[in-house]
């Protein structure tokens, strides 16, 4: 099971506000992250839900970008205790038999499991800090950082680039060129 790939919905959940406005928005954020099935079920119940994780969500990454591991910890072990894991053996798209965490109760549960779990095994596995947020101003997006080095800091080469341009010309301003 990668749960990698399970971190990474929290970061599209955080990064995606303009999704979370209706029903067709939401939709297209579960495709997204590959969590919409033709013909489930999306409720307002739903939409409202992972407005609140999102929020939840935020406060964990600005706490890991605060460096407040603990604090980490302990929004992370919070939510998993509102979202019990609940693993399956499933068997789809001609795959061999792997393993889901919960593929019952409504999306906004589902979605959520994937989200938390991903997160604490990620931090769990390599570190709080593996939690971003983009340095490039205004930006703030969230990311994971997956690099072999810890050196990511940017939520995206625009903003990388970005942030290096605005360095390079506040540089030569210094200097009076």
């Amino acid at each position: 099971m990668d749960l990698t790939s399970y971190a990474e919905l929290a970061v599209l959940l955080i990064n995606s506000p303009d999704r979370l406005t209706c029903l067709e928005g939401l939709r297209a954020l579960l495709e997204e992250g590959g969590r919409y099935r033709p013909g489930c079920r999306i409720t307002r119940g739903d939409l409202d839900a992972l407005r609140d994780l999102r929020e939840e969500l935020i406060v964990i990454f600005e706490t890991a970008a605060g460096g407040d591991e603990d604090g980490v910890v302990d929004r992370l072990n919070s939510l998993l205790i509102q979202h019990p894991v609940q693993p399956q053996i499933s068997g789809h798209d001609g795959e061999r038999w792997h393993m889901h965490l919960t593929e019952g109760g409504r999306m906004a549960d589902q979605y959520a499991v994937g989200a938390v779990m991903g997160l604490a095994t990620l931090v769990t596995d390599l570190g709080v800090d593996r939690l971003g947020l983009c340095q490039a101003a205004p930006c703030r997006r969230a990311f994971l950082d997956t690099s072999s080095n810890r050196s990511r800091r940017y939520c995206s080469e625009r903003c990388a680039s970005r942030a290096n341009v605005a360095a390079y010309r506040a540089r030569r301003k210094g200097n009076g060129q």
